[in-house]
């Protein structure tokens, strides 16, 4: 899908704010990129910018609830400043479409997440005196000649999307309505991306994808795009998301036990752990054989920790139903978890061909039990770290205390530690655990490290205990 630019009056400022998954904040730094392009300039706040826009999210009702409440929020700026162009952006945008103008006057734009490209000319309709919509979704956008522009984040981490769209139409689930049929991006352009973040100084590199299993660019699938990604620099580590039970390669798994630099984590969507809720769901896997890919994760990667999105009160669910998700958890052990009660989407299968039957109290009370048993879980296997040694890349002052860096694991722990002379953030460094909470792990550090030395050192340790 090609756009032109259109004539757009000098020196606009604009912000963006932005709403929702991972994929809505790579989004939104493609839009800066042909902003920027375009002429407009970045400001720090909706009361300086001509142009004011929200990437938003569609997931849940209670993420359109808080769009909606913002944008009304954002009348009162617009009535201090007239000539403000108020967009909204991604998935809520593609959901709702006009409606959106419609609805009490709010938005001056809409646009979906395939049609960012267009957004110059949309914003020149406007000063026309017209609203601008276009929310046509593509069967081959990807963005891939976009370079994006990062005015935020830490500098030190970086989301990079890999394909748009997904085909799974899971019976709850909009995203397939909302941003269309999946599409891989070409390979180089990943590459390309990931040598800039990594000459620019970047550590970490998150790989995005509804369903990154599905990845397919000619001759190259997932397994073999970490391959390469993971060869551009030895010291960047890669993470990535989110993965399909379905279909996860084992070949990937291997992968990721033999290179240092792929992060021993993998979020792996249950959704519920009934089999007949799985059914109903429209994920095409039973509970069993869910459980025989965590078993075959954990034994083919040693040290691996597992995340995973719950959700409650899905239409019909029966208190055994919701029971077996929490022996499911129970079982698992995830290290964290996503967990939400279902919120119904229009459009979705469940509601055009299903009845939304679990009173809102009853999921309140199930998505309580299966957070309060989440946070004991998670409390229980932090203790274990005590004592342990990790690998912590760190991304920014501890929001506690200045005397303190906060950073990662490749297990993707947050630790907290007592800042050393000589590093910060970007740097890796060796940390003893010596307490927890069921969110965090305390440390102190040992001293500035690299993946290579540190894990290397572990290799050679297993080498001499196995000879």
């Amino acid at each position: 899908m090609e756009f032109t630019i259109g004539n757009i009056e000098n020196n606009k400022r604009f912000y963006i704010e932005t709403y929702g998954c991972q994929m809505n904040l790579a989004d939104t730094e493609v839009v800066n990129a042909i902003l920027l392009e375009a002429g407009l300039r970045p400001v720090n706040s909706a009361e300086e910018a001509d142009v004011v826009l929200l990437n938003t999210c569609a997931i849940r009702e209670n993420a359109e609830t808080k769009i909606w409440n913002r944008l009304k929020e954002l009348r009162g700026v617009k009535k201090q400043n007239r000539s403000m162009t108020v967009g909204v952006l991604g998935c809520m945008a593609e959901r709702i479409k006009e409606k959106v103008i419609e609805r009490e006057h709010l938005v001056d734009l809409v646009v979906g997440p395939d049609a960012y490209r267009d957004i110059p000319n949309l914003i020149a309709e406007i000063e026309d005196g017209r609203k601008a919509v276009n929310v046509l979704l593509s069967l081959e956008e990807t963005y891939a000649d976009i370079t994006p522009v990062r005015t935020s984040g830490n500098g030190v981490t970086a989301f990079v999307s890999i394909m748009r769209g997904c085909d799974n139409m899971c019976a709850f689930c909009v995203v397939p309505f909302t941003r269309g049929r999946e599409r891989s991006r070409p390979v180089e352009s990943i590459l390309h991306e990931i040598q800039q973040l990594s000459d620019e100084g970047y550590k970490e590199i998150t790989l995005l994808g509804q369903n990154v299993n599905s990845y397919k660019f000619e001759e190259t699938d997932f397994t073999r795009l970490m391959d390469l990604a993971s060869q551009v620099n030895p010291e960047v580590r890669f993470r990535f998301t989110s993965p399909h039970p379905k279909d996860f390669p084992e070949p990937l798994l291997h992968l990721i036990a033999e290179r240092p630099n792929l992060c021993n984590f993998i979020h792996i969507p249950a959704q519920s752990g009934s089999t007949s809720m799985l059914e109903r769901m429209k994920r095409p896997y039973t509970r069993e054989e869910y459980l025989d890919l965590v078993a075959k994760m954990k034994s083919i990667i040693p040290g691996l920790t597992l995340s995973t999105d719950m959700i409650a009160g899905f239409c019909g669910e029966t208190l055994q139903e919701h029971e077996d998700t929490l022996s499911l958890m129970r079982e698992v052990k995830y290290e964290l978890a996503y967990m939400f009660a279902y919120s119904e989407r229009e459009r979705t299968y469940a509601h055009r061909k299903m009845k939304d039957d679990v009173p809102d109290e009853v999921k309140k009370a199930r998505l309580t039990e299966i957070i309060n048993q989440q946070m004991a879980i998670q409390a229980d296997i932090n203790l274990e770290e005590v004592g342990q040694k990790h690998l912590v890349l760190i991304e920014q002052e501890s929001r506690r205390s200045s005397d303190q860096w906060s950073g990662r694991t490749d297990t993707n722990k947050m630790v907290v530690f007592d800042k050393l002379d000589g590093v910060g953030p970007g740097d890796y460094v060796e940390v003893e655990i010596t307490s927890t909470t069921s969110a965090t792990l305390m440390g102190q550090p040992i001293a500035k490290s690299s993946i290579q030395a540190f894990f290397g050192r572990d290799e050679q340790a297993h080498a001499l205990a196995t000879s």
